[in-house]
């Protein structure tokens, strides 16, 4: 605790901590100190002097932001001396600024503003009116689609770079030139997109005038016209909470970061600040339709809800409930996810029900459940502050979890944390890292082999823990001490002083903390991936403690929720095993249904069985497989062969084209409800727009069909949904709406006065019916298809920071899409001189499943011999190639390789994007 002193602000007594700013120490005492270049832990250089105060004894007047208290110090805020500094160096910050606020957007929303009205002053005495008015020249901002700079309004706070530097830890931008020339201005006065910048519009956000302003916002709103919302951003499983404001209009014009300091204290990402636009979009679904002759005309709700509910009924009385499939959604809310695994449960029969969680990581449940005995993070996002080492494995962070990426850096830089990155690819993450091991794809298990083979022989395991917590050490020995460094080097083509170096470094560490995403999971053996992370973390104690853990990113915003409330065919609610008597047993009692006791069948296994003619028909809420299957044209031929295929959606997806009826649905920004972020943490959705007319909340739309099928699933509102949730689900317990008005909850929340649970496993204690962790032996094993002389290359597909998931939603965001307009591959140089390709070139891609043309980046990202695709579009679909091999107990497909070729296509040649 630090020691207290006595201080006097305006002849009043105090005590504060000792370091405590006047500034703070002013806060704490009721009284205002303004300010205008100072923003907590972002900028605090004291530049504008707006809130100097006099000091007894001090020779000049100090600045309150940065100068500390100290024993017996008197301060006075409020003298004649004080006012008429503090409007002098307003004055001055108004010299060169143009008084232009009736046509500036920020109009209403300005720092400047507001203290010149504080002050009375008009127009500064200082005012240089050649300057202040003169047509703004151009910059090195103007070529980007995202951020606009007005270098006139500019007042040089260096907030922006504050933020660029502090918060957003890419230093893209600072101040040029000396003197009343300064300005500021990108390395080299660089076009900004060539620059480190990630336009996640941090600084936009820091700057208190209108100087800096987002490009899509220009023109169509001043702050006291919108109305504004919090909500959580529907992108990524980060969570971050966002305040969207709305115009008059019915349209969502601009999102801000909400400065929650335990989610991303005001942290946004490029698709958090900009990828709203989707909700607006013109091509929305706004009336349901049918099938006709081939073709989707327009019907009316009745129409389609019964026609819907009559060839469900159908096909269940013909063939039996478990010829039906049905489809939650990561990007639906929790109450959408538990009504629609209601209704294949307890409407349909069946525990055919899955969510896209099964093609990202399933993987994760099944490791972490089989290790720990929950599969999900065991750690939050405010404990990266407590971690020593961070290691990260098979995420590319920086773009996928933009905002985790920066938290990461920011602990790394500010309290010198040390980073390992273990990665195929050079990834922006990896350039940041301490220590970069570039491994083969799919040999994940034989580098966390080799890596705790080192541990255990250079004693670094924690003895304690694996004695009193753990099982299966033994064996898991015997099979590591098979990894030494020449085996694991030749594996993996890492060095064998890097695997050491990476061994001691996390094995040394007092604190360590594990992130992951598909990098890991989306594998043929990702279970063991999985299980292989876990032993990791066991055999050095690094769980049930701050700063520790391990931590599966989640890459769409409820993929936990979705999975935690049942969309899966192996449990209920709460991962409540459907093979349980005592459960199902529970289940029926509530839904007042005779249930299935039969295992389902998962997403990944849906095509196959259509074209098996074991699957009749399938039921899905806001999900686009035709995008996110691997081989998709083999895909496409089973759900084209199904009976019946209904979808809900927000746009004419891939999937709802081929569907019989389609039903136009609410966005996440239209919703009530709540979304389980990758921290288990469970937040409110508030409705930031109206929904278009003719569209409904999905579990809406499902309770109609239900209902119109014979079983009465009509709720009033998404919190009497989480209300039942909560009446059914132990960790969600005490999870209800009201709960959530001001902070979420982390589940588990058993009771409704339950604070929620920051990390699992405390003092060891797992989930397992033991309590015991388990330490697994896992074998490496190769992956399916490796490159061979027809296919030499091994190709990798994920995500890039401008789009998301299928494109369903970025791809109609004007800004994104422009940015980002087409698809590309990126090809190592060695590999391009090899192949006689050049930058940019049009090339064919080729695997055993199918080709498709695409742009070339040659880029020293992929290791030689591996290219990356991303697969956000549908024009040049990287899932027309992936490979369906499953992992025998996830079933999660194996999107992470697969061998290809690459041919140039000669004269073709395309705009590089």
């Amino acid at each position: 605790m630090k020691k207290l002193v006595s201080i006097k602000i305006n002849e009043k007594d105090y005590q504060v901590s000792q370091g405590t700013t006047i500034l703070d120490a002013c806060k704490q005492a009721g009284i205002e100190i303004l300010t205008l270049c100072y923003l907590k832990g972002i900028a605090e250089e004291g530049s504008c002097g707006m809130c100097v105060v006099e000091v007894k004894k001090a020779k000049t007047l100090q600045r309150a932001c940065i100068t500390e208290v100290g024993e017996g110090m008197e301060i006075f805020t409020d003298t004649p001396t004080v006012i008429d500094a503090r409007r002098m160096n307003l004055e001055l910050a108004l010299a060169h600024h143009p008084l232009d606020c009736m046509t500036c957007d920020r109009d209403g929303d300005c720092t400047l503003q507001d203290l010149a009205y504080q002050f009375g002053i008009k127009k500064s005495e200082f005012l240089d009116e050649k300057e202040a008015f003169e047509i703004s020249k151009e910059t090195s901002w103007d070529t980007n689609p995202f951020i606009q700079f007005d270098p006139q309004k500019c007042i040089l706070c260096r907030r922006c770079i504050g933020a660029c530097e502090n918060q957003a830890i890419v230093e893209a931008i600072s101040i040029a030139m000396r003197g009343h020339k300064s300005e500021v201005s990108t390395p080299f006065t660089l076009p900004l997109e060539e620059t480190t910048c990630q336009f996640c519009g941090e600084c936009v956000q820091a700057c208190p005038v209108g100087a800096l302003i987002e490009k899509p916002r220009v023109g169509k709103g001043k702050i006291f016209n919108l109305t504004p919302t919090d909500t959580v951003c529907a992108y990524c499983g980060v969570g971050c909470n966002l305040q969207l404001y709305n115009d008059k209009n019915n349209n969502l014009i601009m999102a801000k970061g909400i400065e929650n300091p335990l989610v991303n204290n005001g942290r946004t990402c490029v698709k958090g600040r900009f990828g709203y636009e989707y909700a607006n979009s013109e091509e929305r679904l706004t009336t349901p339709l049918i099938r006709e002759n081939g073709k989707l005309r327009e019907a009316s709700w009745d129409e389609a809800i019964q026609y819907t509910a009559k060839k469900l009924k159908e096909i269940k009385e013909k063939y039996g409930s478990d010829a039906i499939g049905v489809l939650g959604s990561s990007r639906c809310t929790n109450e959408d996810n538990y009504v629609v695994q209601k209704f294949a449960r307890a409407v349909i029969g069946t525990n055919n029900v899955d969510n896209c969680a099964r093609l990202c990581h399933s993987s994760t449940v099944t490791g972490l459940g089989k290790a720990l005995g929950a599969g999900a993070a065991t750690n939050s996002l405010d404990d990266i502050k407590d971690a020593d080492v961070m290691f990260i494995i098979g995420s590319n962070m920086t773009e996928t979890h933009p905002v985790i990426a920066q938290m990461v850096k920011e602990h790394q830089r500010k309290n010198g944390a040390k980073i390992i990155v273990c990665d195929p690819r050079n990834t922006d993450i990896a350039k940041e890292a301490n220590l970069f091991l570039q491994h083969t794809p799919g040999t994940d298990v034989a580098l966390l082999n080799g890596i705790m083979n080192v541990i255990i022989q250079e004693d670094l395991l924690d003895k304690d823990f694996i004695e009193a917590h753990t099982e299966g050490f033994e064996e898991f020995k015997k099979v590591v001490e098979k990894y030494d460094f020449d085996t694991v080097s030749k594996i993996t083509s890492v060095d064998k002083t890097l695997i050491k170096k990476a061994a001691e470094m996390y094995g040394s560490a007092k604190n360590a903390t594990i992130f992951y995403t598909m990098g890991i999971t989306q594998h043929s053996t990702g279970t063991d991936n999985v299980l292989s992370v876990a032993n990791l973390a066991l055999i050095t104690g690094n769980l049930g403690r701050d700063g520790t853990g391990i931590n599966p990113l989640r890459g769409q915003a409820n993929v936990q929720g979705a999975c935690d409330l049942g969309a899966l065919p192996n449990v209920y609610p709460g991962y409540q095993k459907v093979v349980d008597p005592k459960v199902k047993e529970k289940f029926e009692k509530a839904w007042s249904a005779k249930l299935s006791e039969n295992v389902g069948i998962p997403v990944s296994e849906f095509g196959d069985k259509a074209l098996e003619g074991k699957m009749k028909a399938v039921y899905i809420m806001g999900e686009n497989p035709m995008m996110t299957e691997p081989d998709i044209t083999h895909a496409k031929k089973g759900f084209e062969k199904l009976e019946f295929l209904a979808v809900q959606d927000i746009f004419l997806s891939e999937t709802a084209e081929i569907a019989d009826v389609v039903f136009p649905a609410a966005s996440a920004y239209e919703k009530s409800g709540t979304f389980t972020s990758t921290e288990r943490r469970v937040q409110l959705l508030r409705p930031a727009k109206r929904k278009p007319e003719n569209t409904k909340c999905d579990w809406e739309i499902i309770g109609e069909v239900a209902t119109a099928m014979g079983y009465n699933m009509q709720f009033k509102s998404s919190a009497e949904i989480a209300d039942e949730i909560a009446s059914l689900t132990p960790s969600y317990a005490g999870i209800h709406h009201y709960r959530l008005e001001k902070q979420g909850l982390q589940w588990p929340c058993i009771s409704d006065d339950h604070p929620g649970t920051k990390f699992l496993h405390k003092d060891g204690h797992f989930k397992r019916a033991n309590g015991k962790g388990l330490i697994s032996p896992v074998e490496y094993k190769p992956a399916k298809e490796l490159p061979d002389k027809e296919y030499p290359l091994i190709l990798t597909t994920g995500r890039i920071l401008f789009h998301y998931h299928s494109g369903n939603e970025s791809r109609r965001v004007k800004v994104l899409d422009a940015f980002v307009p087409r698809n590309y591959v990126e090809v190592n140089p060695i590999d391009a001189e090899k192949l006689n390709i050049k930058d940019n070139e049009m090339v064919k891609i080729s695997t055993r499943r199918g080709s498709i043309k695409v742009n070339t980046r040659i880029s020293d990202r992929p290791k030689q011999g591996l290219v990356f695709i991303s697969f956000h579009f549908k024009e040049a679909a990287a899932n027309v190639l992936t490979n369906p091999a499953l992992d025998p107990v996830a079933k999660i497909p194996e999107y992470k390789v697969c061998a290809c070729k690459i041919e140039k296509i000669q004269n073709i040649r395309r705009k590089k994007v």
